[in-house]
């Protein structure tokens, strides 16, 4: 029979799937000697148990009875017993950290005897009533399914009632009445009253958090996490200690450094006679942890000592919780700390220099998600002005956006393109999906280890916590500054998340550090600590990764930048893009021409055009090869729009005038080129084949603009693609042409050009047959943005806004197959693809210069499918450099990715 309950003293950190991460974790501190509650953890499997079959598995509950009789032996106390009663807290505890996503239930065991034995050993009839109305509440709530925001309400009415501001200034004679009307509004909604049997409030209690893995939050944060849905969670059933027990008790939460900087220091907050969940929740402010040393100089003392040993034995970042019990520090929890992008650079910069870390474990801590976060641009400081308040600044970046007050206006305005800001008292689980939908999150209460905070910090979202100045009324819409200004809701503001403050209206930005460090190598003087972290982590990268680096980049403006910025070349240069703004008049009278001579004239007048901008662009990347992909959109998106040129015929008939000839003559080739669906039709190597020169003209620029830079001592490296080939036969049709004007030029210049020809597989036919295809293929070049689209049925520009949104709410896609690479399907035939071209060709450089390339997940798939290399934009080579670094570690010790 399987096991599914393991004591606090069985198990240990390598147990996460298993015991979860919360119960790993307790685990590992008991195993250290810290004061931990005694306690058990029910397994993950004992959750996937209960999910697959809607009941509990046979065998749990007797070996939770084991367990628990074992607990109450230890403690001298039984469960809920009239006169001295064990209390226990239920809380969940998934592999992965789901902060607030899941349930919890504080002090199983109290009912309307044991509340008066609680009171007596105690010796505090407010803090028995005052924990006996939080198990009412939270058990209604999260056991019986009673709307939490019924109890808020009730709370709120009595605090308005008794003139009070926080429920520690409510009597226990206010708390007795308000566990009665607590009880009443049970029955009232659920026809039930509140289970008296502490037995039976902890066996609903341990199902409730199983159940509430497929909560809809849940189910939320895993899909945005990209956590896997049938992990479960573990429970974990705790003998309690109390905050709430007067002013020498209290409860807190601490980071060993700080979780937005990195910098070294104990950071965190404390709410003195509190309960655990008063603090993450943000429903009273808290005091710095520095006030705790203050307040009880003996527990801050243990408590240094706890998170440095913590620290040391996990060697990372911890997030910690505790409860002071009357003088005696209890460790609740911890856990690898979330951390913003900036701090987990410069931790694992100085973890390494500490020695606690290599460098190859620093490498493997950091992210090329995170990397791109730094590099979005910040607040022009000199444009700030006054700011309407300022609060903690709990997860850095810069966002602006229109104020909302509640989460289900924050969905509805961002689905309809509108930026905008959260505002709130305090965020609660609830919350999630406004959060996700908003550029960033605004509280008046709390901290930055409340809710908001550690929320915000694992999406990387912009937040500022514990705002006091403001009063925010979610029921006007509105809130009010200090000195009187009133935001109502729809009003711009920016919110910076880096300094802790809110600007009225949308101040402008400017680039990052990050970015003015890769185009100078100075950066920011005030950054210089993280800009420093950053190029120690690329430097490591570019040590130890296997793939190259290369940029999509189509003018000498972005290659030179591109090379600034790390790139090892340029993996596709688009040459439609050459065709635009004036030089469209040239493309226009190629399609107009009615004669071959007529035809040739134009391509003629594109020629030098061509030749000059391929040298540039082959200056910049001196030495470093340029691929340089031909023609490849359909003629018609050269011409003016059909539906405008019928209007200007259509409105020139109709004022009785000759319509302008030149409209009419591109409105007949407009007519004459028109497709059902252009992008499967005539375009890419088709059309070097069906348009008389197109292919010669732009492979004699090419070649020209090779020699150019030869004879004046540079050291090209061009390299020809050819695009949307299918068939092995039409790559043998151009390369023949190809080779012919590289020729020529070679006798009209005196220098020897050879370019290697390649092709694009971006055709599941192509990456099907890639083996007939490398026998004229000299390299590979995946185009995974038209191999995905051809792969799934799609058109891009149609599904995205039509059902991808969809599509990712109801978990068919964890991610847009546009964003991170499809590796059942569309990375199947890149496999294949792979395979099969170097059977043919062992030699054969393969790479992929769609948008996949600077995608932090899919370069990992490039890495394990054997590519040569990865194309990306130039703002997104920084990032591939250092994803291409971590792929090269992956299986190593010390490569989870945090």
């Amino acid at each position: 029979m399987a096991r599914y309950v393991y004591d606090f003293t069985e198990g240990g950190r390598d147990m996460a799937d298993l015991l979860g991460g919360k119960g790993s974790n307790l685990a590992e501190m008991t195993r250290l000697g810290l004061p931990v509650p005694p306690g058990f953890t029910l397994t993950t499997e004992a959750c996937r148990a209960f999910l697959a079959t809607g009941g509990e598995p046979a065998g749990l509950w007797e070996e939770v009875s084991a367990h628990l009789s074992a607990l109450e032996a230890s403690a001298g106390r039984v469960l809920g017993e009239p006169d001295d009663p064990l209390l226990l807290s239920v809380r969940s505890g998934a592999k992965f950290s789901m902060p607030g996503m899941m349930e919890t239930i504080l002090d199983i065991g109290l009912n309307d005897e044991s509340v008066h034995g609680l009171a007596k050993v105690s010796g505090s009839e407010r803090f028995a009533w005052d924990s006996y109305r939080r198990l009412v509440q939270m058990f209604g709530s999260t056991v019986m399914g009673v709307d939490s925001a019924l109890f808020e309400r009730s709370l709120a009415l009595l605090k308005d009632l008794r003139g009070v501001r926080d429920d520690v200034h409510l009597t226990a004679s206010d708390l007795t009445e308000l566990v009665e009307t607590y009880k009443n509004l049970i029955h009232l909604e659920t026809g039930e009253h509140f289970p008296q049997s502490p037995a039976e409030q902890l066996r609903r209690a341990v199902l409730a958090v199983f159940g509430s893995w497929n909560g809809d939050r849940a189910r939320l944060y895993r899909r945005r996490e990209h956590i896997a849905d049938d992990l479960g969670t573990a429970v974990n059933v705790q003998r309690m200690v109390f905050g709430n027990l007067g002013p020498d008790s209290g409860s807190g939460v601490a980071f060993t450094r700080d979780p937005a900087t990195g910098r070294p220091g104990l950071y965190g907050d404390y709410l003195p006679d509190a309960q655990g969940e008063d603090v993450v929740a943000g429903i009273r402010n808290t005091v710095p942890l520095s006030e705790l040393a203050r307040l009880d100089p003996e527990s801050y003392a243990r408590l240094r000592a706890h998170t440095d040993t913590l620290e040391r034995h996990y060697r990372d970042l911890c997030d910690i919780e505790f409860t002071i019990e009357r003088g005696t520090l209890w460790m609740l929890q911890t856990r690898v700390g979330k951390r913003t992008a900036e701090a987990a650079f410069v931790l694992a910069a100085e973890l390494t220099d500490e020695g606690l870390i290599t460098p190859d474990e620093a490498l493997a801590r950091v992210s090329g998600d995170g990397l791109a976060r730094l590099m979005f641009p910040r607040f022009d400081a000199s444009a700030t002005g006054t700011a309407l308040a300022r609060g903690v600044p709990a997860s850095p970046g810069a966002a602006v956006g229109a104020v909302v007050f509640d989460t289900t206006r924050a969905v509805r305005r961002a689905a309809a393109g509108e930026k905008v800001v959260l505002v709130r008292q305090e965020t609660t689980p609830d919350d999630l999906p406004g959060m996700i939908a908003a550029q960033a999150v605004l509280t008046s209460r709390g901290g930055k280890t409340s809710h908001a905070a550690v929320v915000a910090r694992g999406m990387g979202k912009v937040c500022v916590c514990g705002a006091e100045e403001l009063t925010v009324d979610t029921e006007a819409r509105r809130f009010t500054t200090a000195d009187g200004t009133v935001v109502e809701e729809g009003t711009v503001v920016s919110v910076d998340g880096s300094a802790g403050a809110v600007y009225a209206g949308a101040v402008p930005l400017v680039d990052s550090a990050v970015i003015r460090y890769l185009e100078d190598g100075r950066g920011d003087e005030g950054a210089r600590h993280m800009v420093d972290a950053v190029a120690r982590a690329l430097s490591r990268a570019d040590t130890v990764r296997r793939l190259e680096v290369r940029a999509n980049a189509d003018t000498p403006e972005d290659a030179a930048r591109a090379r600034r910025f790390g790139a090892q070349g340029i993996g596709l240069c688009r040459t439609e893009h050459m065709f635009l703004g004036e030089r469209r008049r040239l493309v226009e009278r190629m399609i107009l021409a009615v004669t071959d001579a007529e035809r040739d004239r134009a391509l003629a007048d594109l020629l030098p055009l061509q030749r000059r901008d391929f040298a540039g662009i082959l200056e910049a990347m001196d030495g470093l090869p340029v691929t340089i992909r031909l023609l490849d959109p359909p003629l018609h998106e050269f011409l003016p729009d059909r539906t405008d040129l019928a209007v200007r015929i259509a409105a020139a008939e109709a004022r009785g005038e000759e319509p302008d000839a030149h409209d009419v003559a591109l409105l007949t080739a407009v007519n004459r080129m028109h497709e059902e669906n252009p992008m499967l039709g005539l375009r890419g190597v088709r059309l070097g084949l069906v348009v008389p020169g197109l292919v010669a003209m732009q492979v004699r620029a090419i070649g020209e603009a090779v020699a150019e830079r030869l004879l004046s001592g540079g050291a090209p490296e061009a390299e020809i693609m050819v695009p949307l080939v299918g068939d092995v036969r039409e790559l043998r049709l151009v390369r023949e042409e190809v080779r012919g004007v590289l020729a020529d030029v070679s006798r009209a210049t005196g220098v020897t050009v050879d370019c290697p020809v390649g092709t694009m597989i971006e055709l599941p036919r192509a990456a099907l047959t890639a083996g007939r295809i490398a026998e004229e293929a000299e390299f590979f070049s995946f185009g995974t943005n038209d191999l995905t689209q051809t792969t799934w049925g799609f058109s891009r520009d149609d599904v995205e806004a039509e059902f991808f949104s969809a599509y990712l709410d109801k978990g068919v896609f964890p991610t847009s197959p546009f964003e991170t690479l499809d590796r059942d399907g569309v990375g199947r035939l890149v496999g294949i693809a792979v395979a099969e071209g170097r059977a043919t060709r062992p030699d054969l450089k393969i790479g992929v210069c769609g948008e996949h390339g600077g995608d932090p997940d899919s370069v990992h798939f490039f890495h394990t499918a054997g590519l040569d290399y990865v194309s990306c934009s130039p703002f997104r080579v920084p990032v591939a450099r250092l994803e291409a670094g971590r792929a090269a570690l992956e299986g190593t010790e010390g490569s989870d990715s945090r």
